[in-house]
Order: structure tokens, then sequence, then C-alpha cells
């Protein structure tokens, strides 16, 4: 597996990948109406223009990562892994990966309360529970940090 930059030409083969994956979120949350299931070309190309996307790949794309930088803080996003090739620690190695590529004092992300999975990686990365935040009545995201140095 080779980890690198996506290329302008990767977004549509990462956008169809992100809808794939996000298949399980949307039956955990039992809501298909969830922003990555709805994002389109036009918003993952203004992503891309804004900060770094990350790609792993084998043969094809397998995973991605986003993140930007604001006010010293690094925004990650949309951590995505082929349902296939999930718990194989594709997702650690991306995580790492974009730690490694955009350094800041302080980085953040966020999930469904629901993904419990999802959360015992970022925590076992080194990122902490900093807020909760109500979306709907059946939606609640955590939102994680990690600091430099607190790891």
């Amino acid at each position: 597996m080779v980890i690198a930059q996506a290329e302008r030409t990767d977004l549509k083969e990462i956008l169809a990948l992100q809808y794939l994956a996000y298949q399980s979120e949307a039956k955990l949350l039992n809501n298909f109406d969830i922003p990555p299931l709805k994002q389109t070309f036009y918003e993952i190309e203004q992503e891309y223009n804004r900060g770094i996307i990350l790609k792993a790949t084998e043969e094809k794309i397998i995973g991605s990562v986003r993140v930007y930088i604001e006010d010293n803080t690094a925004y990650i996003g949309k951590l995505i892994v082929h349902p296939e090739k999930q718990s194989q620690g594709i997702g650690t190695k991306l995580m790492k990966a974009i730690e490694h590529e955009c350094i800041a004092e302080r980085y953040e992300i966020f999930t469904s309360d629901k993904s419990i999975r999802t959360i015992r990686l970022y925590e076992h990365l080194g990122y902490v529970r900093f807020k909760e935040q109500k979306i709907t009545d059946k939606l609640n995201l955590v939102f994680l940090e990690k600091r430099i140095g607190l790891t």
C-alpha cells in the first residue's frame, strides 16, 4: 500500500469511495441523508483547493483522509477506508500520515457518538474528547483533539 497526496484526477474515485464507505455510518445512524453521502464533486474540489487530501492505494484507491489548517489547528475530516479493507490498520496509517504531512499545534476531528469503533481508533491515536454537540434528537457529534505534547 502506498499513501500519497491525491491529485485532482483522483477526486471522483475518492468521492465514490466516500459514498461506499459511509454506507455503514448511515445504517448505524438509520439516516441516509448525512453530509458525506450528499457531498458533490464541486464540494470535494473546494476541499482539495483548501487543504490536503491523502489517498491510500493498492491497485486502486482504498482509503483517504482530508485536512486543512486554520489558526494553528489542523481540522481532519472524512477518514474513509473501503469496507473490505477496514480493520487492517489502513485508517491508522492514514491518520499518522496526515499528521506528519500537516504539522500543527492542535488536531481536531469529529464523528458520531454511535461510531464507537471510530472513536476508539482516534483515542488509540492520542485524541481526547473535548466536546459533544447535539445535531438532532438522534445525532450527537463527538469532537476529539490532539495537542502536540499530549500523546
